[in-house]
């Protein structure tokens, strides 16, 4: 049972988590769900600012960077996890594909550094499970009949080493974390490819950044806009999480939503939603001006991911299988 402690007569399993990056925007709800599944949670975070807000949500918070490995390795004994769920991030409020290689840095290091840390950490506490955010959206390109995208990514299909500009660093990271996440053979280790978060707290949300870029008609569909996007709201992705946690399942799961939408799909879709002007059509030539190799990527190249293999593993469906719908209720509430 991989020490997990059952409640005689009930089948049901409490256990110990550590969820380290628990002020991200995925790592909050997740701790306060993990709690509310009664479940005994530690939250990881960098700064004490959220923490009153952790321990209400029946979390106990730690103060500890995940750089610092001595730290890191100290206040993960001091846990005694049984399962540690890697949400490590450092993502700044918004990022300009022209200098992704600057706005993903931070992470990358994370990703990177932190990832070996925290796998470390783990090892040497006991845990036997470890779980670790990854991306629906680094697979590479190629054509096919449903477009440049072709059809929609599986776990199995590699991912995006030739990347344009500062995201082939960050392809190159989450590579590296991925093979950290799986590599040891001590624990087991599931990686959860997480699409394009959007809802409370994220750059989609009615006060967002990416939300203010379309009111201000700065988010353009460039070219034929045939990128795939592959969209997860927040507390989808958290029940993902949950699940896998509870079912200790390991490997690759791309967790997404039912509809991945092309560019000149949902880029109108959402102006429409928030009641912002329709965006701007602009040439590729002039996309690969304004927004460099990375963004006519994102907009023309990129291809979309499938949830199949989470949905019939892990049981897992989201509340909210299309963005369509998940986009109306910030905006509603608001």
């Amino acid at each position: 049972m991989l020490g997990w402690r059952v409640q005689a007569g009930s089948g049901w399993c409490r256990v110990r988590v550590l969820v380290a990056g628990a002020a991200g925007v995925i790592g909050g709800p997740l701790a306060g769900l993990l709690a509310a599944a009664g479940h005994e949670v530690t939250a990881l975070t960098r700064s004490g600012a959220r923490q009153e807000q952790l321990r209400g949500a029946g979390a106990a918070p730690v103060t500890c960077d995940a750089l610092d490995a001595a730290a890191l390795e100290k206040a993960v004994g001091a846990a005694r996890p049984e399962v540690v769920v890697n949400q490590l991030t450092a993502l700044p409020r918004r990022i300009s594909p022209r200098r992704a290689g600057r706005d993903l840095a931070a992470t990358n290091r994370l990703r990177r550094e932190g990832a070996r840390n925290l796998m470390a950490a783990a090892a040497a506490a006991g845990a036997e499970h470890v779980v670790a955010q990854s991306v629906a959206f680094a697979y590479a390109p190629g054509g096919g009949p449903q477009g440049p995208g072709g059809r929609l990514r599986r776990e199995a299909d590699p991912l995006y080493r030739a990347a344009p500009g500062g995201f082939g660093q960050a392809v190159a990271a989450i590579a590296e974390l991925e093979r950290e996440t799986l590599g040891n053979p001590g624990i087991r280790g599931a990686v959860l490819r997480y699409g394009f978060f959007y809802g409370p707290g994220t750059s989609y949300a009615a006060g967002g950044s990416i939300a203010g870029d379309v009111r201000r008609r700065r988010f353009p569909v460039l070219g034929d806009g045939a990128g795939v996007f592959c969209f997860v709201h927040v507390e989808d992705a958290a029940q993902a999480t949950l699940a896998v946690v509870e079912q200790r399942a390991g490997g690759v799961y791309n967790i997404v939503d039912d509809e991945p939408a092309a560019a000149h799909d949902w880029v109108p879709a959402y102006a429409a939603i928030l009641g912002a002007p329709a965006p701007r059509r602009v040439p590729l030539w002039l996309g690969r001006v304004l927004g460099g190799p990375y963004a006519v990527y994102l907009m023309t190249q990129m291809p979309g991911a499938s949830n199949e293999h989470a949905k019939t593993a892990l049981g897992w469906r989201p509340k909210r299988p299309s963005w369509r719908g998940g986009f109306r209720e910030d905006p509603a509430a608001a």
